[in-house]
């Protein structure tokens, strides 16, 4: 309790003023005489003013074993956290679900397989998986032959009801962008359908595959047209039951491909699965949304989730995120209207761990750069009771380049404009710390319009300013905080 009470600002903690305004200086440590690493150290003010990144700095970092916070820098200051985020879905999805949790994808007959004739329907039902791909709509596939199935009298029929159906995590995105999928209880190929191109005489072969290693079906659920003009690259509207894409002539070349997202993944998983049960044999109508009890003939089960947590910290996979922050509200609160009510409910339980002032998220990646949270709430999770078991194994090793080379596990965050970098490192005396660095010029950032927000002009070049400063800080950090 003391803890939370502390990194609530309670009295008695210089750095963290119980007023709304944030303290807009680093608090600075006592050195003890002699203590030449200390002194050499360099000041956070003047490792920010040197950054020059304009907007807004803030950080905290604290020990983990009282949690208290030994410096800080606008502290209380909410900024977007982008990808760091991911590290909040990733405790609150562990703490519901378990580090053991499966999801699972069913194939349900709901009447009697008779001389390989199932005299009812066969329902694809998702339970949320984050990695199920078309292998594993195959080995379904497979599983139903081997019990006997050969025609299906019924419908083919999806249910993704045990999730809401998302249409893109981030409205304001371009509409192309494989970062931004949909988002449901079922999810192949993380949502994206390939989109292979070749020139051919004077026009193009097109192709849209729902691609693994083992298989290239093509897909009836999404189809592209070459639009002869130059920009935009690329337009998207939804027709009937169909993604329908449009691409520039000009912008082709000869060859190439990139993954766009699907908007109806539920019909997606439907079309792979029509032609994976055909593949095999099996007679069937093509995939309508639906739902139905019977007898489950077939499943896949994912890893665990602490494997699948460990991949989403390491590749930053949007889908993931949100997927296991949706599994986890739904769990706790019952299934939730929207990804932003999902969101909602993950900044409740940061303030019930933390006593936390204004977590304010708006989706479980951190894509959306409306959610906010101040470095203070982000460090007063990570050194609740019980975080850092479950979560520093998980996140990624890093090295800071020395001398002496600093290690940390740590999550990184990156929008236009934004930065965020959390997590925990040993100091050399052996003391674990725990930290969190934002960054975010939001008025540079708002600016832009949605033809720049793949590659804004300035904004590499700002984002590694944004990560040196990061990682100074950790530097000084472990010289001053032995």
């Amino acid at each position: 309790m003391k803890r939370r009470l502390f990194l609530a600002g309670a009295a008695g903690v210089a750095a963290l003023p119980a007023c709304a305004n944030a303290p807009q200086t680093s608090a600075r440590p006592v050195l003890k005489p002699g203590d030449a690493m200390s002194r050499g150290a360099a000041a956070a003010d003047g490792i920010i003013a040197r950054a020059g990144l304009g907007g807004r700095v803030g950080f905290a970092v604290a020990d983990v074993e009282t949690g208290q916070i030994l410096e800080a820098h606008n502290p209380l200051l909410p900024l977007p956290p982008a990808s760091v985020a991911k590290a909040v879905t990733a405790l609150y999805a562990l703490e519901t679900l378990g580090a053991g949790f499966r999801f699972v994808t069913r194939l349900v007959a709901t009447g009697p397989i008779v001389n390989g004739r199932l005299d009812g329907d066969l329902v694809l039902v998702g339970g949320g998986d984050p990695a199920l791909d078309t292998d594993g709509l195959h080995d379904l596939a497979g599983q139903a032959k081997a019990a006997g199935l050969r025609e299906v009298k019924g419908r083919l029929l999806v249910d993704a009801l045990a999730l809401p159906v998302i249409e893109r995590i981030d409205r304001t995105q371009p509409d192309h962008v494989g970062y931004n999928p949909a988002i449901g209880a079922l999810n192949l190929n993380f949502n994206r359908v390939h989109f292979g191109w070749q020139r051919s005489g004077s026009g193009y072969q097109t192709t849209m595959q729902a691609r693994t290693e083992r298989f290239r079906p093509g897909v009836s659920s999404a189809r592209i047209r070459v639009a002869d003009r130059s920009l935009p690259v690329y337009t998207y509207e939804r027709e009937g039951d169909v993604d329908s894409w449009t691409v520039a002539r000009g912008q082709l070349g000869n060859a190439g491909s990139r993954w766009l997202p699907v908007r109806r993944p539920d019909l997606y998983a439907g079309d792979v699965l029509h032609t994976m049960l055909r593949s095999n044999g099996i007679t069937v109508t093509p995939a309508r949304p639906g739902t139905g009890r019977g007898t489950t003939i077939a499943t896949s089960q994912s890893a665990p989730l602490d494997r699948i947590v460990a991949s989403m910290l390491r590749y930053s996979t949007n889908l993931v995120a949100e997927v296991i922050g949706l599994t986890a509200t739904t769990k706790r609160f019952g299934r939730p209207s929207s990804l932003g009510a999902s969101a909602d409910a993950m900044s409740r339980w940061i303030a019930d761990q933390t006593r936390a002032r204004r977590p304010d998220f708006d989706d479980h990646s951190g894509l959306n750069g409306s959610t906010r949270i101040s470095a203070a709430d982000m460090v007063g999770l990570l050194t609740t009771p019980g975080a850092m078991p479950r979560l520093r194994p998980l996140l990624r090793d890093m090295t800071l380049e020395g001398p002496p080379a600093q290690v940390i596990q740590a999550k990184t965050g990156t929008l236009n404009f934004v930065s965020g970098l959390a997590g925990y490192f040993d100091a050399p005396s052996g003391r674990t710390l725990a930290f969190a660095t934002f960054t975010a010029d939001t008025e540079r950032r708002n600016a832009l319009g949605v033809a720049e927000r793949e590659r804004p002009r300035g904004g590499r070049a700002w984002a590694q300013r944004s990560r040196s400063l990061q990682f100074d800080l950790i530097e000084r950090w472990s010289m001053v905080h032995t």
